[in-house]
């Protein structure tokens, strides 16, 4: 039995004891800063008054188990120097909401409850740390430079300052390796807030944060702007999951320097009637190097391991480049775009005359950045060592696709760049799957949905089995062993045996997610024992019973003998 499956067991008995505390938690009005350091605990609800913000040198330590519903307007920010330890696990995840989800929730139990076309029932989670940006230009703080510089700060996205020398709202800096603490397995739900147009709240809004700082195992729900929008610092991203979000769902800006694996994206729609870009999806993942292009740091990034879903009838690209952007995407799944899989947007047209782009001021062309190596370093406004400032690349190209696939991509451009940039070259091991034969397991789409944009229509996607078949199953190389990455041999975010969804998320609590065969529950043995309850010591006395007259058919082949074990066994980690 392998260690996942053990440590699943050992864990399993905490997750009735949730529920029940859950059920009978007492709500805590938030409504003021944190400015000591706290623990919020999980026989409390927490309702977020209005913006609240965790000040320099206090920490928010959340336990495992612990549900934030908050009204609407409630939200929390971490402000530089502070941190937030939000710790959750599969069995007890941390998980952010509003007051109307929880209302929905089956005798308390977080674990189940009902998707509903919403977004804005309340606002979001912002950690800003004392990472570089390159924020320059127009729109800029005026003391800010092109070069890389310590005093280099901008004010957060969706955050209102109170007035003059409130620096509550600021991000950047120059600490790479700045630590706003760590989060993990929280879900985070039918949040946003639109401040004004450009600026609203974000699922997850990440700025100028470092490397030290742990994020993995995140989920974004319905939100009305961006799933998870990062900019500038070089922190790393794993296991995260972004559906149903109403403009990019993965956006990096200002000189983000990070890595990222295993990445489902699922387009759809926050909130019906409205407009691509703030409630229907726009870009799957929306690239800006820096503002103004020739500032630095520039974006440059790894990414390997993610599943892209997009919408085939009203979706926008699925990977739209700016502003000297650089990243590699690796081993992924490109399926159902509504428009390109390459789109070269050159500038999102917000520095100084427009002057800016692919090419701007001596840097690298549109063209030249696919074909220049990753240690090929820009001398257009440099740092100091630009070797240590751009470490999330390893090898290859400055941009590149490799060993990925894709599929269902029917627009009539969906190629165009891409093919014009040699993404199908026969040394890049990338493969267009033929029409019918899927990357992954399983796709049930509901009934089609108008926008407020013309001719945007959605099939939001009801069930899916994201796990990889047929081209994704086999990757032909892996992600290198650098201490962050991880060695998977597949392509996508999921192994063909195995979905890290289940147990933990709002995906799994409304159905959308379903599989083991039979949903994430499905390949779980019954209340072996007696006791009233499915856990780990179920899956004991199965495997001490096996080969008995109880025996399941749990892979539908007719035959009932170990197969049908080995099933049990391989999607256990999924189901308790």
């Amino acid at each position: 039995m392998n260690s996942r499956v053990i440590q699943n067991i050992v864990a399993a008995s905490v997750s009735v004891a949730a529920i029940a505390s859950t059920a009978q938690a007492v709500e805590v009005l938030v409504s003021a800063d944190i400015a000591v350091s706290t623990t919020w605990t999980k026989n409390n609800t927490y309702n977020l008054q209005g913006q609240r913000y965790i000040l320099p040198g206090a920490t928010l330590t959340i336990q495992a188990g612990t549900v934030i519903a908050s009204d609407v307007g409630g939200s929390l920010a971490v402000t530089r120097d502070a941190r937030i330890e939000c710790v959750g696990t599969k069995q007890e995840p941390v998980i952010f909401t509003s007051k109307a989800d929880m209302a929905t929730w089956t005798a308390g139990d977080p674990k189940s409850g009902t998707w509903r076309a919403t977004a804005n029932e309340w606002g979001n989670l912002t950690i800003m740390g004392r990472g570089y940006i390159g924020k320059y230009g127009a729109g800029a703080i005026t003391t800010n430079t092109a070069a890389p510089n310590a005093g280099n700060y901008a004010n957060m996205e969706g955050l209102t300052a109170s007035g003059v020398g409130d620096t509550r709202t600021f991000y950047g800096g120059g600490n790479d390796l700045d630590d706003s603490g760590s989060f993990q397995f929280v879900s985070l739900r039918y949040g946003g807030k639109v401040v004004g147009l450009g600026n609203e709240l974000n699922g997850l809004s990440l700025g100028g944060i470092g490397r030290a700082t742990v994020i993995d195992h995140i989920e974004i729900m319905n939100n009305v702007d961006d799933g998870i929008e990062i900019w500038g610092g070089n922190v790393d991203l794993k296991y995260f999951s972004i559906w149903n979000v109403g403009d990019d769902s993965l956006d990096v800006d200002q000189g983000w320097r990070g890595r990222a694996q295993f990445g489902l994206i699922v387009q759809g729609y926050s909130l019906p009637g409205t407009v691509s870009g703030s409630g229907f999806c726009d870009s799957m993942v929306e690239m800006d190097g820096a503002e103004k292009s020739d500032a630095q740091p520039v974006t440059t990034a790894s990414m390997y391991n993610l599943t892209l879903i997009g919408q085939p009838l009203g979706g926008r690209a699925a990977t739209k480049w700016r502003d000297n952007a650089r990243a590699q995407f690796n081993n992924c799944i490109f399926m159902d775009a509504g428009k390109e899989v390459v789109k070269n947007d050159n500038t999102d047209g917000e520095a100084t005359g427009g002057q800016t782009g692919y090419g701007y001021n001596g840097t690298l062309t549109w063209a030249n950045t696919w074909t220049t190596n990753f240690n090929v370093y820009s001398p257009v406004n440099p740092f100091a060592n630009p070797a240590s400032a751009y470490t999330a690349q390893s090898a290859g190209k400055l941009i590149q696709y490799t060993d990925s696939v894709f599929f269902n991509n029917v627009n009539a451009a969906a190629y165009t760049e891409a093919n014009a940039r040699g993404v199908f070259a026969a040394g890049n091991n990338n493969v267009q799957a033929a029409a019918g034969i899927s990357p992954i397991v399983g796709l049930v789409r509901g009934p089609m949905v108008t926008g407020g944009t013309a001719g945007q229509f959605v099939q939001p996607v009801i069930s899916l089995d994201p796990r990889a078949a047929n081209d994704a199953a086999t990757s032909v190389a892996t992600a290198p062993s650098d201490g962050f990455f991880e060695q998977a041999n597949y392509r996508g975010a999921f192994a063909p045996n195995a979905n890290w969804l289940c147990g933990w998320t709002a995906a799994d609590a409304f159905g959308f997610s379903v599989s083991p065969p039979g949903g994430c529950g499905g390949s779980c043995p019954a209340d072996q024992n007696g006791d009233g309850i499915v856990n780990g010591a179920d899956l004991s006395t199965l495997l001490s019973n096996w080969g008995g007259t109880g025996d399941t058919d749990i892979n539908g082949d007719g035959v009932t003998g170990g197969a049908d074990l080995a099933v049990i066994l391989s999607g256990w980690g999924n189901c308790i």
